[in-house]
C-alpha cells in the first residue's frame, strides 16, 4: 500500500528539482512562531503525518529527515513509519541540529553552490542565522552576487502552496475585549509602559509579532488558533499611536467585533488589514525612525523587509519586553487564577469519580476518548468555561508511555480495573488558565508501577515544597524534582515545569523549570507548572502535574526569599503509594495538600462524590 507522505516528500523533490533548490527545511510553526499554528500551517504534519507540537523537517535530494526532541520519539517512529523519513532526535548528548547537519552531512564536500529554500513566512530570524552561522563555519560563504562557489538561502514564502491543493485558509475568527476588572489593567496602561521601553532603547517604535504578546496588550482574546485564545495579528506601537494589522473579514467581522474595533480606534489604536504589515513596513505609511524588534518572533520574511528599509543601524534587536510583563500575573489575575482552579477541580473530582464508580462497575466500557469526552462534558458546566487549553491526553497503560500521546478517535484502548491511567488536561476561562496531570490507579498495580508512581510524587512534592533566594532561576531547582528519580537511575526527557498564561497559552515564558540553562529569574507573580514523569515503553507512564504560583517568603540578613503556593486543587490517589519511600516531610505535605482539597472542594460536590472524596484524602502514616 502507497505511503501518501513517501508520495508527497516525492512530489516535494520534483519541486526542488525543477527550482534548482538542494535542500527544503519546512518548520512546525507560523509567522509569529507560534508553538500552536492553526491548521494553514501544520505543514509538518502534511507532508510527514507526524502530529507533535515540535518537529521540523529537512528535505534533500536522497534524505528526509525529521528533528523532534525526547517527548515525541515514540510516537515520530510510529508515525513516520514507511514515509521514507528518518528520525532525527534532538535534547539528547549525541543531537546534531538542522543547521550543523545541513552544514556538515547533508552535501559532499566537492559541491560548489547549495541553495536552500526556506518558508521564511515561517522561519525565524535567529533560526535563520543559526543557519547561516553553521555554514560559515563549515568553511562556506554566503552567496555573493556572482559567487558560485558558495551557499545561498531563498525564502518562498508559502513554499507547498503548489503541492497542497486544500490547504487551508487563514483562520478569522470573533474578537473579545476583556475588561480591567478581568485582567487588572487597561491597555492604555500596557502600551503606555512598550512606550516607555521603546524610548529607553532609543526607539521610536516596536514590532510585536508574538500572538499572545499582542493578545496580553490589548486585552483581546479569539480562537483564531484551536485551544489557544488568541488572533492572528501583528501590532506596531509608536510614540504616536498604534497599528493593529488583524483580519478583519469573514468570522472576525461579527457585530461584537466590530464593536472591539470601534473601541480600539477610539483608543488611538488603528485597526488595519492584516496583510498590509508589509505595505507598512516597506514605508507605505509613515514610518518611525528606529524600530526594535524581537528575532526570536519576528519571521525572515517580515525581517527582510525590515533590513531594506530600516538602514543605518535603525532597526534595533532584543528581547521584547512583554514576555516578562505578562509573565508576571497582577492581583487581579492571581484571584482570577485561583478562583478557576476551584473551579476546575470541583471538574476533576466528579470526573475521577465518575471514572473510578465506571471502571469498577464494568457495565459499560469506558475508552480513552469516551473518558476524554466526559471530562471535557464536566469543564463545560462551569460558567466562563471558554474551551479546553489543549487537546486532552487520555492514556491508559502502555499509552501513557507517550508524553504527548494523541488519543485516538477510534478503536481507544478500554480501560481496565487495573494498572495505571494518565490523564492530561486544561481549561481555558475568561479568569484563567488550568493545567493538571493526574495519573490514577484503577485497580491493583504492579511494583514497578507503584515504584514510578511514588518516585514520581515525590519529586513533584520536593519541589512544590522548595524555598530559593530571590534572583534564582528554574534550571536552578529543577534537580529537586529529578532527584528521587536520579537515585534509583531513573529520569524524563522533557521539562519540569512551563510558565501558564491567564486565559492566553498554556505554555508561555520567558521563565521555565528544566535543565536547560535559562537565565530568566522565578519572580513573586509567576505561574509555573510542577510535572516531572516517568515513561517505560510498551509498559505504562507516570506524571503528576499541578501549577504552582510563585510568592514572596520572607526575608533575613540573608535575602529575599520566595517560595510556591500550589493553586491546583485535585487530590493525590494514595492507594498506588510505596508509604516507605516519602520523607516524613513529604508525607506532611501531601496530607496536608489533600485535606486542603478535601476542604475546599467537598461542599461543591454531589453528596456521593463528596463522600468518595473524603475517603480519598484520608491521611497516611
Amino acid at each position: 500500500m502507497e505511503n501518501v507522505y513517501f508520495n508527497r516528500v516525492e512530489q516535494l523533490r520534483r519541486l526542488m528539482a525543477e527550482r534548482s533548490w538542494d535542500a527544503v527545511i519546512i518548520t512546525g510553526s507560523d509567522p509569529h512562531s507560534s508553538e500552536y499554528p492553526a491548521l494553514r500551517w501544520k505543514q509538518v504534519e502534511w507532508l510527514s503525518g507526524f502530529t507533535g507540537e515540535a518537529g521540523d523537517l529537512v528535505v534533500t535530494a536522497d534524505h528526509a529527515g525529521l528533528w523532534t526532541d525526547t517527548r515525541y520519539f515514540i510516537q515520530a517512529n510510529a508515525q513516520l513509519a514507511g514515509s521514507g523519513i528518518i528520525l532525527h532526535k534532538t535534547r539528547v548528548p549525541e543531537q546534531i541540529l538542522i543547521p550543523q547537519w545541513l552544514a556538515l552531512h547533508a552535501f559532499p564536500s566537492e559541491k560548489e553552490r547549495i541553495v536552500i529554500a526556506v518558508d521564511g513566512l515561517c522561519q525565524r530570524v535567529n533560526a535563520i542565522k543559526e543557519l547561516e552561522a553553521a555554514m560559515g563555519s563549515a568553511g562556506r560563504s554566503a552567496a555573493a552576487e556572482n559567487d558560485e562557489s558558495s551557499y545561498r538561502i531563498v525564502s518562498v514564502p508559502d513554499l507547498l502552496e503548489p503541492l497542497w491543493k486544500d490547504r487551508p485558509a487563514i483562520p478569522s475568527t470573533p474578537v473579545m475585549s476583556l475588561s480591567e476588572g478581568t485582567v487588572g489593567e487597561r491597555r492604555t496602561s500596557k502600551l503606555a509602559r512598550l512606550r516607555e521601553f521603546t524610548r529607553t532603547k532609543g526607539c521610536d517604535a516596536i514590532l510585536l509579532t508574538a500572538l499572545d504578546e499582542i493578545a496580553w496588550t490589548l486585552n483581546v482574546r479569539g480562537s483564531d488558533i484551536e485551544y489557544n485564545p488568541l488572533v492572528i495579528s501583528y501590532l506596531l506601537v509608536s510614540a504616536e499611536g498604534a497599528q493593529w494589522f488583524v483580519r478583519k473579514e469573514d468570522g472576525a467581522a461579527d457585530a461584537g467585533s466590530l464593536e472591539v474595533f470601534a473601541d480600539l480606534e477610539a483608543e488611538g489604536i488603528q485597526v488595519l488589514p492584516y496583510d498590509d504589515i508589509s505595505i507598512v513596513l516597506a514605508g507605505g505609511y509613515d514610518v518611525p525612525g528606529r524600530l526594535f524588534v524581537d528575532p526570536s518572533t519576528l519571521n525572515h520574511n517580515l525581517y527582510s523587509i525590515l533590513e531594506a528599509t530600516f538602514t543605518d543601524g535603525r532597526l534595533v534587536e532584543g528581547d521584547s519586553p512583554v514576555g516578562l510583563y505578562k509573565a508576571v500575573k497582577n492581583s487581579v489575575e492571581i484571584n482570577g487564577m485561583r478562583e478557576c482552579h476551584i473551579r476546575d477541580g470541583v471538574a476533576m473530582e466528579k470526573f475521577l469519580y465518575w471514572l473510578e464508580t465506571s471502571v469498577r462497575e464494568g457495565t459499560v466500557p469506558v475508552n480513552e476518548r469516551g473518558a476524554a469526552i466526559r471530562l471535557g462534558e464536566f469543564r463545560a458546566e462551569i460558567e466562563d468555561y471558554q474551551g479546553d487549553s489543549f487537546e486532552t491526553i487520555s492514556a491508559y497503560g502502555r499509552s501513557g508511555a507517550l508524553p504527548h500521546y494523541v488519543t485516538p478517535q477510534r478503536d481507544a484502548p478500554v480501560l481496565e480495573a487495573h494498572g495505571l491511567y494518565l490523564v492530561d488536561s486544561g481549561g481555558q476561562y475568561l479568569s484563567g488558565t488550568t493545567d493538571i496531570t493526574r495519573t490514577v490507579p484503577l485497580g491493583p498495580c504492579t511494583m514497578l508501577e507503584k515504584e514510578d508512581y511514588t518516585l514520581v510524587l515525590k519529586g513533584h512534592i520536593d519541589l512544590a515544597m522548595a524555598v530559593f533566594p530571590k534572583g534564582t532561576a528554574g534550571c536552578q531547582i529543577d534537580a529537586l524534582a529529578r532527584e528521587p528519580l536520579w537515585r534509583t537511575h531513573r529520569s524524563f526527557g522533557h521539562g519540569t515545569g512551563h510558565g501558564v498564561g491567564f486565559f492566553l497559552g498554556v505554555h508561555e515564558g520567558p521563565q521555565d523549570i528544566r535543565q536547560n540553562f535559562n537565565k530568566v529569574p522565578l519572580e513573586a507573580g509567576m505561574i509555573t507548572s510542577d510535572e516531572p514523569g516517568i515513561y517505560r515503553e510498551g509498559l505504562h507512564g507516570v506524571r503528576h502535574e499541578n501549577l504552582l504560583l510563585c510568592v514572596e517568603d520572607g526575608e533575613s540578613e540573608f535575602g529575599s526569599f520566595l517560595a510556591f503556593e500550589t493553586l491546583t486543587l485535585c487530590h493525590f490517589d494514595t492507594s498506588a503509594v510505596i508509604i516507605d519511600l516519602l520523607t516524613e516531610d513529604e508525607k506532611a505535605w501531601l496530607n496536608a495538600y489533600n485535606a486542603r482539597v478535601f476542604e475546599t472542594l467537598s461542599p461543591m460536590l454531589p453528596k456521593d462524590a463528596a463522600k468518595w472524596l473524603e475517603v480519598k484524602c484520608r491521611a497516611i502514616k
